[in-house]
């Protein structure tokens, strides 16, 4: 095995530790009146995602001991909260309106309830690690105009109904009793009696097929026409472009090329033109190297790291409900990677004839850390102030804080030692002139801004369709399963922005404009300007996320996404923009 896959699959490896792929509770086989484990959750408004509380923030019949379930740093980091509920289900054990608690709802407590209705609150269980949704109550609008008039109702009984195969657990349901309701409409005091309701049914399902009905919903024959639909939109797009480029290029540069053979034999003293005339000057350094080099090092660090998760999403780590996977592995395999950073930064940098690599590493370091961790910091103390399960305890960032001491950070300086002591050469085909040359005057089109908004155009119209199953998924209760698809759009996504960055840094060439070095990382990167400028669309067209947390976690999180874009394909577009350079300028004569 070489040393690339040796260290790739100990990657892989450490992750799907760190993730811990379930085998507690769903493991279990059951005895007829065995205990199954059942915790409640959270509950929030359904149209806020990120807004939960703790199931027992709200006035339910709490049971006498409820016990915390220990969680793995992911469901944390993804706000659940397990524990104990109220409810006993024991394995065969069908149950008929089983009282759990009597009690009387306070005037506060009846307010409390009626806020939570009005807001479309849902409870959220699991059971044997099988998940359970259901609405706390119902809102009657019929026949009244106005919303004082309106009736609020809490449901006040349970019915479960369970399915299993022989000794295993395969599914639940649980559905609110329509008839079983208590007002909550005034303002006095109520008194309730909290029931539930088990009924046990066999099925031959599979214990290893219990999960299928969830990812099912995103495989139905009518969203996978839509996501064949959005994979042939982006293949058309990446082949008309791939093409179009490939034949404009081609006989462009086949032009250039004779041309300058001609004028190379025809007339040495000649006065040179279009890409050739600033061959020395189109290897010059650009302004603000460190940034330059920590930017490409971050970006290539992103690189990778989206890589690994696709690796794992297609190899069925995250399947669905397996709660806090996807943020698990994105901490570990972030940490992990932090090396290819420091190495790719470092290495860059001293080819660019940099001189303090220390300054250099530690921009590599903090170029993304520093403003995710100040979104962090601003959008916990949100949380904390709204009491939310998204506020994480002093022990998890305690954890993270330590992943970043002691993972991080020195796997970042080792990588950024071993590029410093790389000594590699910057390969530049052609000797650079001790005086830049003069920029002509250009257009307006083809200033900096203009071009990141022809070059992020073409690359989100491929991907703009798979969007919006993704921002449905993470930011709403869609599941989203397929993987295989969302990764050939990535592919896609990769190709594109190469294609688009390479032809307009040979326009930019051909017009005499040597300073291509940040414009390839800007074009490249402007797609991800696109997607936020997709989130402000969809929070407000496709979206019902209200309220000043959810906001902040809306924009604020999606802030942080769409920059890891940005570094990740701008180090894409550049990596492809000095391919292209290095390969037309060695193909011609350079004095």
């Amino acid at each position: 095995m070489t040393r690339g896959g040796g260290w790739h699959a100990v990657v892989l490896l450490l992750v799907c530790i760190a993730i811990r792929v379930r085998s507690d509770a769903s493991d279990h086989k059951y005895k007829v009146g065995d205990p199954v484990p059942l915790y409640s959750n959270k509950v929030g408004p359904f149209h806020n995602p990120s807004e939960t509380y703790r199931y027992f923030d709200l006035p339910f019949c709490s049971p006498g001991d409820v016990k915390d379930k220990s969680e793995a740093l992911g469901e944390v980091l993804n706000g659940d909260r397990l524990v104990s509920a109220p409810y006993k289900l024991d394995f065969l054990v069908d149950k008929e309106s089983e009282v759990i608690c009597k009690k009387k709802l306070s005037k506060k407590e009846v307010g409390v309830f009626r806020s939570a209705v009005a807001k479309d609150y849902y409870f959220q269980m699991y059971y044997d690690d099988l998940p359970i949704w259901g609405f706390l109550g119902k809102v009657d609008k019929e026949g009244k105009a106005d919303p004082s008039e309106y009736k609020y109702y809490l449901f006040k009984h349970l019915h479960f109904e369970i399915f299993y195969n022989k000794d295993r657990v395969i599914e639940i349901n649980a559905r609110t009793d329509p008839n079983a309701l208590v007002d909550l409409t005034d303002d006095k005091e109520v008194d309730v009696e909290f029931m539930y309701s088990a009924k046990w049914k066999e099925t031959n399902v599979a214990f290893e097929k219990r999960m299928e009905k969830y990812s099912h919903s995103s495989s139905l024959p009518r969203h996978l026409e839509i996501h064949w639909f959005s994979i042939i939109n982006s293949c058309v797009t990446v082949l008309l472009l791939t093409g179009f480029l490939a034949t404009i290029l081609m006989r462009v540069l086949k032009n250039d090329f004779v041309k300058y053979a001609h004028d190379e034999e025809t007339a040495d003293d000649q006065e040179e033109t279009g890409w050739k005339y600033i061959h020395g000057d189109v290897f010059r350094f650009p302004k603000y190297k460190s940034l330059f080099a920590a930017a490409l090092g971050s970006g290539t660090q992103l690189f990778t790291l989206a890589t690994f998760i696709f690796l794992l999403a297609l190899v069925g780590v995250f399947y669905p409900y397996n709660r806090g996977a996807l943020f698990t592995a994105l901490v570990v395999i972030y940490a992990l990677t932090s090396g290819i950073a420091g190495y790719t930064a470092a290495s860059f940098y001293c080819q660019l004839e940099g001189s303090n690599w220390v300054r250099n590493l530690l921009l590599t370091g903090g170029l993304f850390c520093g403003p995710l961790f100040l979104t962090f910091c601003f959008l916990n103390t949100v949380a904390i102030a709204y009491h939310a399960t998204a506020a994480l305890p002093f022990g998890t960032i305690v954890v993270i804080f330590l992943i970043w001491a002691l993972v991080t950070s020195p796997l970042l300086v080792l990588g950024g030692i071993a590029g410093k002591n790389s000594k590699a050469e910057f390969q530049a085909p052609c000797r650079t002139t001790k005086y830049p040359r003069e920029i002509p005057p250009l257009p307006w089109y083809r200033g900096t801004l203009p071009q990141m908004a022809m070059a992020g155009f073409l690359p989100f119209s491929a991907i703009y369709i798979e969007l919006y199953y993704i921002f449905a998924s993470v930011w709403g209760h869609r599941i989203y399963t397929i993987y295989s698809i969302l990764f050939i759009v990535f592919i896609i996504l990769l190709i594109v922005t190469a294609f688009i960055t390479v032809a307009l840094t040979y326009f930019q060439l051909a017009a005499e404009d040597h300073e291509w070095w940040w414009r390839s990382f800007l074009c490249g990167g402007s797609t991800g300007l696109f997607i936020y400028a997709y989130c402000l669309y969809y929070y407000y067209a496709r979206s019902d996320m209200s309220g000043f947390m959810q906001t902040s976690f809306f924009f604020g999180y999606m802030a942080c996404v769409c920059y890891a874009f940005f570094l990740m394909l701008g180090a894409v577009g550049f990596r492809a923009a000095l391919f292209f350079v290095r390969h037309i300028y060695r193909s011609i004569k350079c004095e």
